[in-house]
């Protein structure tokens, strides 16, 4: 897929998130701009963990994926993102689970993953759209599991890509994925004004030492990891 075609799909494909459900954005968009310019999709089996509405499996099916599954631990999105492939006409494996349920399955030769990294005060818990964002107090309640989970829910010659805040250490995330066993790159690094989560979180964040007063903006980072 050419980035013309990437923003073709962009702006002709309606994603309905419910409420309750993570509407997609700049990070699940840009998590998809990379996934289309590194063309490891095509021809694929591919998993989406926490997918929401389901945007990031969509695009992959777009993207010419042989196979594409996928997960979210929240019913509401589970049910969102199957409406929505059957509205498009998109073949998408929707289940609700977690990594190990993942893990329990085929390994897959692409994994994406757009999971909830803004650092909050308390540890997620419960229904709501807070699970789509809320990372716990580093931002990494999703992240670690995920980076622990990476190497053995890709196939040998598998690609993970994950989309994260610079405020949930990236750093972190290319270390452990490098204990992993796995070859780790940085495939993506854009800046973006904070949204209403983090313009409402950015005096904590302040607080706790994290954010810089007169900031407002953050960079996404997408980290990219090879299992060879």
């Amino acid at each position: 897929m050419t980035t013309a075609e990437f923003d073709t799909f962009t702006s002709t494909h309606v994603i309905h998130a419910d409420p309750g459900v993570y509407a997609p954005q700049d990070d699940s968009w840009l998590l998809c701009e990379m996934a289309a310019q590194s063309g490891v999709v095509q021809g694929a089996r591919v998993l989406d963990m926490c997918t929401g509405s389901g945007a990031v499996a969509l695009a992959a099916v777009t993207l010419g994926a042989r196979e594409v599954f996928a997960f979210d631990i929240s019913p509401l999105a589970v049910a969102c993102a199957r409406r929505n492939a059957a509205a498009l006409d998109a073949e998408v494996d929707v289940r609700q689970g977690s990594f190990a349920d993942a893990a329990a399955l085929e390994p897959f030769d692409v994994v994406l993953c757009n999971p909830p990294y803004v650092p909050s005060e308390a540890v997620p818990v419960g229904e709501g759209p807070h699970r789509a964002w809320d990372g716990g107090r580093d931002g990494r309640v999703v992240l670690d599991p995920l980076c622990e989970a990476a190497y053995d829910l890709l196939a040998p010659g598998g690609t993970l890509m994950v989309v994260q805040s610079e405020y949930s250490d990236p750093e972190r995330t290319e270390q452990m994925l490098r204990s992993a066993g796995l070859t780790v790159t940085v495939a993506a690094r854009r800046s973006i004004s904070f949204g209403p989560v983090m313009t409402e979180r950015a005096a904590w964040l302040h607080d706790v030492g994290v954010l810089d007063e007169s900031r407002d903006i953050e960079d996404l980072v997408v980290v990219r990891a090879d299992r060879r």
